[in-house]
C-alpha cells in the first residue's frame, strides 16, 4: 500500500495528523493539475479543497484499490470539468476585472518555474492542446505511468502515448523556434 494510502487509513482510524500530511503531500500537485483545466489559481484552489473535503465527507469512497494520489486526481479532474461546465452558464468577466488574478497566477508561477528553461517549457506547453498539456503534465511533472494518466484522462494508455509523441514534436518545433528568435 502506497503512503498515502497509509496516512488515509490512519486518519479513518483517528489520527488527524495523518489527514495534515495528506494535505501536505498532495495539496500542491492536485491544485496545479486543476489549474490546467480552469485557468484560474483560486478556483483551482478552492476545487482542491473540495476534492480533499470529500475525503473527509464520504470516507468509504476510497476502496484503496488504487493509490490516493491517483483517486484524488481522477476527483479533481471530476470537479475541474464540473466547474468549467457551471462557468459557461455564466457571463463573462471583462479582462479588467481578472487582472488580480492573473497576476496571483503569474506570482504562483513564478515561484515554481524559476530558471529560464522551465519558464520557456511551460510556455512551450501551454500553447499546446488541452489534452497534450493534461497528458505531459501527469506523466512528466507527477511522474504517472501511461496506464495510470489513462485513467484518470478517461483515456486509453495508446491514446495518451499518442497524445505525449504529438506534444514532444511539437515541444521540440516551439522550443527551438524559440531559440531561434533569440538569436
Amino acid at each position: 500500500m502506497e503512503q498515502g494510502a497509509l496516512d488515509y487509513r490512519r486518519y479513518l482510524d483517528g489520527d488527524q495528523n495523518a489527514f495534515a500530511a495528506i494535505i501536505e503531500a498532495y495539496r500542491d500537485p492536485v491544485t496545479f493539475f486543476i489549474q490546467r483545466y480552469v485557468h484560474d489559481i483560486c478556483a483551482a484552489e478552492d476545487i482542491a479543497a473540495d476534492v480533499f473535503m470529500q475525503l473527509v465527507v464520504n470516507p468509504k469512497k476510497y476502496n484503496f484499490k488504487t493509490p490516493l494520489k491517483t483517486y484524488l486526481f481522477v476527483m479533481a479532474r471530476s470537479r475541474a470539468l464540473d466547474w468549467l461546465r457551471s462557468q459557461k452558464r455564466h457571463a463573462q468577466v471583462p479582462l479588467e476585472e481578472t487582472e488580480d488574478t492573473l497576476a496571483d497566477t503569474a506570482d504562483l508561477e513564478e515561484q515554481v518555474l524559476q530558471t529560464d528553461e522551465k519558464r520557456r517549457l511551460h510556455e512551450a506547453i501551454a500553447k499546446l492542446p488541452e489534452d497534450q498539456q493534461i497528458a505531459v503534465h501527469l506523466v512528466y511533472f507527477e511522474e504517472y505511468s501511461y496506464a495510470e494518466a489513462a485513467k484518470i484522462m478517461k483515456k486509453t494508455a495508446k491514446h495518451v502515448d499518442n497524445l505525449l509523441y504529438r506534444a514532444k514534436n511539437a515541444l521540440r518545433e516551439l522550443m527551438g523556434e524559440r531559440g531561434a528568435q533569440t538569436k
